[in-house]
């Protein structure tokens, strides 16, 4: 059964950072993408990051150059490490897989999500 739990949410101060991290089990971490999603309030979903051993690492241009995917096989945790962060970040975050090795495919294992608020 796969399994994804994410922690490292916070409150910050715009401009701070924060490192999430995705532990996984159930499943071979290299079969799979890896993507980081947000939700803001009144907002929907947005895919804003993935890594894959098919597709690298992942960005929407509102996150490049600030946030950074990156994955310890051993250790199967993905982190999201997120700099100069902004009030418009503020959102609940999940991880979730693909198994095809996608990251413009279909997800259907999320975790429960880690809240990040940006706030002065």
């Amino acid at each position: 059964e796969v399994q994804l739990v994410e922690s490292g949410g916070g409150l910050v101060q715009p401009g701070g950072s924060l490192r999430l991290s995705c532990a996984a089990s159930g499943f071979t971490f290299d079969d799979y993408a890896i993507g980081w999603f947000r939700q803001a309030p009144g907002k929907g979903r947005e895919g804003i990051s993935c890594i894959s051993s098919r597709d690298g690492s992942t960005y929407i241009d509102s996150v490049k150059g600030r946030f950074t995917i990156s994955s310890d096989n051993g250790k199967n945790t993905v982190y999201l490490q997120m700099n100069s962060l902004k009030p418009e970040d503020t959102a609940v975050y999940h991880c979730a897989t693909d198994r095809d090795r996608d990251c413009g495919g279909e997800y259907d294992n999320w975790g429960q999500g880690t809240q990040v608020t940006v706030s002065s």
